[in-house]
């Protein structure tokens, strides 16, 4: 197991909360019942993962199974996600087709990697005749980011589709013409944005949340295009603050400075878009918004 997968191992046994340690890696079922009691669940979790990882080394774990764990981790936090629903129906008349699940995979695992060299794609069988499918996206010339995933669930021979928030929302078309393909449907219908034969059994639970996102960037932003802005720096400077007065920094008289720089091609259109796309959260910073009303991009933050 090389450092990546190591690393990735690391990443996601941190994750995972102390009380659910075990029951999450009982259902994972890589790690044996008589594996698992040789791990000490009671000392410190920076030690504990440290175990756990040296364990999945010594069984050869793959990337695979790392990416398995991280699916029955977000299975039992999925309440964490902010989820779409998708809708996908045949043209009228259109019988319904055998559904066979390991086809289904076969299928769309093939057709996602015939349209991106790199992409990273795992599923896990769950209840109800579903299936978790778990997306790492890459470029034409980058490795699949582990950590940046999109996950699916779908439920066999119904119309709909789950899909987790994806930031590389460029991939999202992609993701859909996959299903798309696979179950020789009309091309497939976003029902939460476009409510386009929406089931009125369907709750949008983030709709509230996204008008008022969208009411709040309008208001601070406006309607027309910003002016364009490639770079914002803040120069900051403050005493440490503690409620241990002990240690270095505490008694340190000098404040501390840092330097902190803000570019892009169209900056303030950037930022105009970070909490639609659920990047930040709405309003931003006034220190971020207050740029186009004071004219300024240069700022110094010091303690009042």
């Amino acid at each position: 197991m090389d450092e990546t997968i190591a690393e990735f191992f690391k990443r996601t046994i941190l994750k995972i909360p102390l009380t659910k340690m075990m029951t999450v890696l009982k259902a994972w079922d890589f790690l044996s019942e008589s594996q698992l009691q040789t791990i000490n669940f009671r000392q410190r979790k920076e030690s504990l993962v440290q175990d756990l990882v040296q364990l999945c080394e010594s069984k050869r774990a793959s990337l695979h199974d790392a990416a398995l764990l991280d699916i029955v981790y977000t299975q039992f936090h999925q309440q964490q996600k902010v989820w779409d629903v998708f809708q996908m129906s045949k043209e009228p008349g259109e019988d319904v087709d055998l559904f066979d699940m390991e086809q289904f995979k076969t299928s769309f695992e093939k057709i996602l990697r015939r349209a991106l060299k790199n992409v990273t794609v795992s599923f896990r069988d769950a209840e109800e005749n579903s299936v978790w499918v778990r997306i790492a996206w890459g470029t034409q010339f980058r490795k699949p980011n582990q950590y940046k995933p999109v996950y699916v669930v779908y439920y066999a021979q119904t119309p709909y589709a789950f899909t987790s928030f994806c930031q590389l929302r460029s991939n999202m078309p992609l993701l859909l013409q996959t299903f798309e393909t696979h179950n020789c449907t009309t091309p497939l219908q976003e029902t939460l944005a476009l409510d386009m034969h929406m089931d009125s059994r369907i709750i949008h639970e983030n709709r509230i949340e996204k008008e008022r996102v969208q009411r709040v960037t309008q208001e601070t932003f406006g309607d027309y295009p910003q002016p364009r802005l490639e770079f914002a720096q803040y120069t900051l400077e403050t005493k440490f603050k503690s409620e241990f007065h002990e240690g270095i920094l505490a008694e340190r008289k000098e404040p501390l400075r840092c330097l902190i720089k803000f570019s892009s091609p169209h900056l303030l259109e950037a930022l105009k878009s970070l909490a639609p796309a659920g990047i930040a959260d709405a309003p931003l910073s006034p220190l971020l918004t207050c740029i186009p009303n004071k004219a300024m991009n240069y700022f110094k933050i010091r303690d009042k």
